[in-house]
């Protein structure tokens, strides 16, 4: 079997919906799904993307796909790569798909001289967590997440100071 990671094309944009929906199924949150594919193609495929996709394909079918964007650190004075998604369709897991997308994402870390590279993961993803930590992830068990989005997001912005 031979794995092969490319960079998404807009044309791709129906298959990261499709991974994007597999994705939220299985961690039980679709009904937070309002992706499209007309909003994929404007924020991936503009002339300033604000993310960007590598599919994953196993003998030449679709199989997976890892979503990133770029951030920065300002101790280390580098930006870094951070992985949103990570999805492998379940008919392909078990065949290092994702464990490919993951050195891909850390060589494109390297060769474009990112600082980290660092993703969150649902803690109760026990099998997730497993597979990172077999990877040589570290838990940053000391930050929380924060989010701010929907009607607070509208509301923190219209905030009078």
């Amino acid at each position: 079997m031979s794995i092969h990671i490319r960079p998404a094309l807009k044309n791709d944009c129906s298959l990261i919906l499709s991974f994007i929906k597999g994705l939220a199924d299985y961690e039980k949150l679709s009904h937070e799904v309002i992706a499209t594919e007309q909003l994929l193609e404007d924020t991936l495929f503009s002339e300033q993307p604000r993310a960007h996709v590598f599919i994953a394909e196993l003998d030449g079918e679709a199989a997976g796909f890892a979503l990133y964007f770029y951030n920065y650190s300002t101790f280390l004075a580098k930006p870094g790569i951070y992985l949103e998604d990570l999805f492998v369709l379940p008919k392909y897991r078990g065949n290092k798909i994702g464990k490919a997308l993951l050195v891909h994402l850390a060589k494109t870390a390297v060769e474009e001289g990112c600082g980290r590279f660092e993703w969150s993961v649902l803690d109760w993803n026990q099998p997730a967590i497993d597979f990172y930590r077999a990877m040589g992830a570290v838990g940053m068990d000391e930050w929380t997440v924060q989010r701010v989005s929907g009607e607070q997001l509208e509301q923190l912005a219209n905030t009078k100071i």
